[in-house]
C-alpha cells in the first residue's frame, strides 16, 4: 500500500520527501503539467515518482492515504473519491503531528490560529521561549512545513505552529498543549461557503484538548469560542482585566503579573499588543519565566511584510505589509500608522467588500493606489475617494511614492492575495521594498 500526496508546492513536497526518507512506498500528483527538469532531478534523486497534468483515479487504487496539500478543498474530485473510497485523508501536518507523537522525547505543541495575527504571535510565541532557554521552532503555515522541522528538531522542542483554517481541515488526531484563536473576521468564504462554517474550522484548533491543556482566547469576543471542542483550560487576552490584558494606561500584565508597558514594544499598534498577550499566555504556558518574556518582548523586532518600515526619502516613510491580504488585515495596518497615508490596494479580489476601509482611512487619507485584477471591485466599493488607477505593480509603486508629501507614510497594504503578479505575498514585499531601495536613495 503506498501514500499519494496530492499537491507539489512546499507542503506537499515535504510530506512527500519526509515519507521517500522512511522508506515508505509514495506517489506526488500535481495539476501542473510538468515539474520542471529542477524538481523532475530532485524527485527522481530522492525516488518519488510523479504523475503531471491530471489526478488519474488509478492512483487511488491500492492507496492507504492521501496526503492533500492546503489549497486543495476537500470538495475536489479525486479527494472526494477518495473519502467515498474510505481512504483516510490528512494534511501535512497532521502528519507531522503524527511524527511528533512517536518521537516520545517530550517534544509538545503550541498551536496559534485566527483570520490575523498568526504570524507575529506564533514568530513572538517560540522567541519567547527561546528567550527562556527552551528549544522552540516556529513554524506551519508561517513557512517552514511543519514535518521539515521535525525532522531537523532537537528533543524536547516545542514546536509552536501557525494554523490556516485550510490546514485544520485536514486534521484527525492532531491535538496542541496550548491553542489560541486570536480573532475571527471574514475571510476564505469563497471555500468554506459561510462565516459559520469558517468558525467551526478554526476552532477545530481545540480539539483533542484536555484540563491540562491550555485554550487561549480573546476575552472580548466570547461568542466566538465559547462553544470550541475540547476541554482546554481557558486564558483569556485583551482590553479588560483577564488573564493578559493591556489596561487604559498601557500597562501589560500577565496573570497578575506587570510585564511591561506597552510602549516597550517594537512592534507597532493596538492589534500587536494583543498579539503578544496572546503569545505570552502561550509562551508561559509552555514554561517560559516572566524575566524571560519581558526580554523577549522588548527584543522582538517583527515579521518581514507585517508593517515592516523598508525606507525614507524627503520626509516620507515607506511601509510594507504585504500580508494584508484581506481587509481585515488592512483596516489593522490603517490604525497603526497616523497618517497622512499613500495606500497601494488591490491584488486578486477574494470576495470582501472594501467598504469598511472608508471609516478608517478618514482623516488620514492623501491617495489611494489601485491596481490589479482587483481595480474593478475597488472602484466599486471606493471610487469616490481620492485614487489612481494603475494596473501594474511596479507603476503602481512609483506613482504611491510620487504622490506622497513631507510627513506621509507610503503603505502596501492591499487587502488581496498577491497571485495575479505574484507567487506570493513575500515576492510582492520584496518587490516594494527593492522599489522604494532604489526610490530613497535617488
Amino acid at each position: 500500500m503506498r501514500t499519494v500526496v496530492m499537491g507539489a508546492g512546499r507542503s506537499g513536497l515535504a510530506a512527500a520527501r519526509f515519507l521517500a526518507a522512511q522508506d515508505r512506498p509514495v506517489v506526488l500528483t500535481d495539476s501542473r503539467p510538468d515539474p520542471g527538469p529542477v524538481l523532475e532531478l530532485d524527485l527522481a534523486q530522492a525516488g518519488i515518482p510523479g504523475v503531471w497534468g491530471d489526478h488519474p483515479l488509478a492512483l487511488l487504487e491500492d492507496c492507504a492515504e492521501l496526503v492533500i496539500s492546503p489549497g486543495i478543498p476537500r470538495a475536489t474530485p479525486f479527494v472526494r473519491e477518495a473519502l467515498e473510497r474510505g481512504i483516510p485523508v490528512i494534511g501535512e501536518v497532521e502528519l507531522a503531528h503524527r511524527r511528533i507523537r512517536e518521537r516520545s522525547d517530550g517534544s509538545r505543541v503550541l498551536a496559534v490560529t485566527g483570520t490575523n495575527g498568526k504570524s507575529t504571535t506564533t514568530d513572538l510565541t517560540a522567541h519567547l521561549l527561546r528567550a527562556s532557554g527552551i528549544p522552540a521552532i516556529a513554524c506551519g503555515n508561517l513557512g517552514t512545513p511543519v514535518i521539515e522541522a521535525v525532522a531537523s528538531a532537537a528533543p524536547g522542542s516545542v514546536f509552536v505552529i501557525e494554523l490556516s483554517s485550510y490546514q485544520l481541515e485536514s486534521t484527525l488526531a492532531f491535538h496542541a498543549e496550548g491553542a489560541a484563536f486570536l480573532n475571527l473576521t471574514p475571510d476564505h468564504l469563497a471555500r468554506h461557503g459561510d462565516m459559520e462554517t469558517y468558525r467551526r474550522t478554526k476552532l477545530r484548533v481545540f480539539e483533542g484538548q484536555t484540563g491540562e491543556n491550555l485554550r487561549v482566547v480573546p476575552v472580548a469576543h466570547p461568542e466566538w469560542w465559547q462553544d470550541a471542542p475540547g476541554n482546554g483550560r481557558v486564558a483569556r487576552f485583551g482590553w479588560s482585566e483577564c488573564e493578559a490584558w493591556c489596561d487604559p494606561a498601557g500597562a501589560m500584565t500577565l496573570l497578575g503579573e506587570s510585564i511591561l508597558h506597552r510602549s516597550e514594544l517594537r512592534i507597532p499598534g493596538g492589534h500587536n499588543v494583543e498579539n503578544a498577550l496572546a503569545a505570552c499566555l502561550l509562551a508561559a504556558h509552555g514554561g517560559a519565566s516572566i524575566a524571560a518574556l519581558r526580554e523577549g518582548l522588548c527584543t522582538y523586532p517583527g515579521l518581514a511584510h507585517r508593517i515592516a518600515f523598508c525606507g525614507e526619502r524627503g520626509g516620507v516613510r515607506a511601509y510594507n505589509d504585504s500580508k494584508g491580504t484581506n481587509v481585515d488585515a488592512t483596516l489593522t495596518a490603517i490604525r497603526a500608522l497616523p497618517g497622512p497615508l499613500v495606500l497601494l490596494l488591490g491584488g486578486t479580489d477574494k470576495g470582501a467588500s472594501y467598504e469598511p476601509l472608508r471609516e478608517a482611512l478618514a482623516g488620514k487619507l492623501r491617495r489611494l493606489v489601485f491596481l490589479g485584477q482587483a481595480i474593478p471591485q475597488l472602484v466599486r466599493d471606493l471610487g469616490d475617494m481620492p485614487h489612481e488607477v494603475v494596473p501594474a505593480f511596479d507603476e503602481a509603486t512609483a506613482a504611491a511614492l510620487g504622490l506622497a508629501q513631507a510627513g506621509d507614510q507610503v503603505l502596501l497594504s492591499p487587502a488581496c492575495a498577491s497571485f495575479d503578479q505574484f507567487d506570493n505575498f513575500e515576492q510582492r514585499g520584496d518587490r516594494f521594498e527593492a522599489l522604494v531601495r532604489t526610490w530613497s536613495r535617488s
